[in-house]
């Protein structure tokens, strides 16, 4: 494969990279982690990641949300996909995105961070604004609520 065409870099890529994550609701609590790298270094966000060659997208989900957490899941429906766009301060594309959420169910495992996040927890709707998430995990927790896949107390 011509080198030009072949890139994994996550900075500054050739095209989107896709990526996928879990919205994690056991009763009303959320599973967030803390992001430990960029793009989102320091944000709260659901657990995901890249997506890889050859995988299916429920499997991507369910493998990066134990990677990540500790906890194994069932995968349920589609909530949303997100174009998501970081530009430098020359305007040059940084990060490019293309997120594919899913609702998901814990089925078992223990809550760990792991060494790809800052920490991890269940967190309760009601306390959501003590967070720092970012953008893209504030609009798919607001697309639970209004669908009443969690509820506001």
């Amino acid at each position: 494969m011509e080198e030009g065409l072949k890139s994994d870099r996550r900075e500054y890529p050739s095209f989107p990279k896709v990526g996928v994550g879990g919205l994690v609701i056991d009763k009303d609590k959320l599973l967030l982690i803390k992001r430990a790298y960029e793009p989102s270094s320091g944000l709260w966000s659901i657990p995901g990641g890249l997506l890889e060659v050859g995988e299916e997208l429920e499997e991507a989900v369910a493998r990066e949300i134990e990677e990540e957490t500790g906890i194994k899941v069932e995968v349920k429906e589609l909530l949303g996909v997100f174009n998501f766009v970081i530009r430098d301060e020359a305007g040059k594309v940084k990060y490019h995105y293309v997120l594919i959420d899913f609702l998901a169910k814990p089925v078992g495992g223990k809550l760990r961070p792991s060494r790809e996040t800052l920490d991890a927890r269940w967190v309760s709707l009601k306390d959501i604004e003590k967070y720092s998430l970012t953008r893209t995990t504030r609009r798919l927790i607001s697309r639970a609520v209004e669908r009443g896949l969690i509820r506001e107390d």
